[in-house]
């Protein structure tokens, strides 16, 4: 389990190192690296025997979409059966993936890792992302050059993805200090290494994700606010975040940040063209209402349903929910909807039960992460990036997973520290 482990978090780095996973190459390893873990999993499931398998109810619309698709492939229902199959073998990745951490991530040690893994990540990304603005054109790595009318950040070619990396990572550290998760000789370390994501997302300039993020942050001080969890402590960590945020902030240029509020540049999509955008998706779905054109397709069929036309391809539409309907239909929607439900329903259970802090920051920044991320999926297309995709499932998993007590038990025990262990002596059954 330790090596299923380590392979889920490199494909999670991978990913998003990989330009996003945006590349044919990149999603080729994300799929076999997916299905090479899945085997190591069953060679050890059969090994063992006896290992319980956990089943969230949010695989059920995962395959639900996965259906969806292959219905489409086999009654010729998609305008592009290539596109379907590509897209087909990305959603099996994911879902397999999905699947895994459930397996993987049980524990109290082993959530600690996967929790200090996130903000370290965090902070490397959003560290690279400052540095290479600096001292770099439009290039990544200081070696990659585009050549797209696109304005890259970090590791992505678009830096609205790159918010939408810190918006599901940052939350992770915010909540576990608000919520007491953090040792309290680990506070320091963990205030510097939220304060500089804070600062790149400013500095991207990606007005969804500065919006996104301030949308974060109230739903964040909600959470606090109904569990009464704010002390001393945490209220002077959090205002030193702030300010050293802001001072941050105001160093690196917030200028740049204010600017993009009030002007638009030639590679931005204005408005007016998002608007067009949805007019078009929309034509799509209610030519197709029920199955949609075919997933994956919307950059084939959409060229039909172009309402104001402006020489520039369109892959996506900025907007995840009508670009779902427009490729899947109905039904895709009520996978969308039951996923979202189940999500919601099983964060706020398992967020209201008793637990120790550290898995209440967890599932309080799960909450964050994911409540931030939809929202700015209204204007972007987040989620038709794997590596936010993935990571997306990741926090879906947090928010989901079982309440563990303050006292859970160390990494010999695999079972759920939700529940009892019940020992037995020669003198009877003693419960601990």
């Amino acid at each position: 389990m330790k090596v299923l482990r380590i392979g889920l978090c490199f494909l999670f780095a991978f990913s998003v190192l990989a330009l996003g996973a945006v590349d044919v190459w990149s999603q080729s390893i994300l799929e076999i690296g997916a299905a090479a873990l899945f085997s190591l999993w069953s060679l050890l499931i059969y090994q063992k025997g006896d290992t319980k398998i956990e089943w969230s109810p949010l695989n059920w619309p995962l395959l639900g979409f996965l259906g969806i698709g292959l219905l489409q492939l086999l009654f010729h229902g998609t305008a592009y059966p290539f596109h379907t199959r590509t897209e087909l073998l990305k959603l099996t990745a994911y879902f397999l993936i999905f699947f895994l951490v459930a397996q993987a991530f049980r524990n109290r040690r082993d959530l600690t890792g996967l929790a200090w893994f996130l903000i370290l990540f965090c902070f490397a990304v959003s560290l690279l992302g400052i540095i290479q603005h600096f001292t770099s054109g439009n290039e990544i790595y200081w070696l990659t050059e585009l050549k797209m009318a696109v304005e890259p950040f970090g590791p992505y070619v678009n830096r609205n993805h790159f918010a939408g990396f810190v918006e599901l990572t940052l939350p992770v550290g915010l909540a576990l200090m608000a919520f007491r998760g953090v040792r309290r000789d680990l506070f320091p370390l963990t205030i510097l290494l939220t304060i500089v994501p804070i600062s790149a997302i400013v500095l991207s300039s990606s007005r969804g994700g500065i919006i996104s993020s301030g949308f974060e942050l109230g739903i964040l001080a909600l959470l606090v606010r109904s569990k009464r969890q704010l002390h001393g402590a945490q209220m002077t960590s959090l205002a030193i975040v702030a300010l050293a945020s802001v001072a941050l902030i105001t160093w690196v240029g917030v200028g740049r940040a204010t600017d993009r509020f009030s002007n638009l540049k030639v590679q931005d999509v204005s408005l007016s063209r998002r608007v067009s955008m949805f007019r078009g998706a929309a034509g799509i779905f209610f030519d197709h209402p029920i199955k949609g054109s075919g997933l994956g397709t919307l950059v084939d069929v959409y060229p039909r349903y172009e309402t104001a036309y402006d020489g520039k391809l369109v892959d996506h539409v900025h907007n995840d929910y009508i670009e779902t309907l427009a490729e899947m239909g109905l039904l895709g929607g009520l996978c969308g909807a039951l996923f979202l439900w189940f999500l919601y329903r099983e964060a706020q259970k398992n967020f209201v039960a008793e637990q120790g802090h550290l898995s209440q920051g967890l599932h309080a920044g799960a909450i964050v992460a994911l409540s931030g991320l939809l929202l700015h999926s209204f204007v972007d297309f987040n989620l038709r990036i794997p590596s936010n995709a993935l990571l997306f499932l990741l926090q879906a998993y947090l928010a989901t997973s079982p309440p563990l007590p303050s006292d859970a038990p160390g990494p010999h025990n695999q079972r759920s520290d939700a529940y009892s262990a019940t020992l037995t002596t020669e003198t009877g059954t003693v419960r601990c």
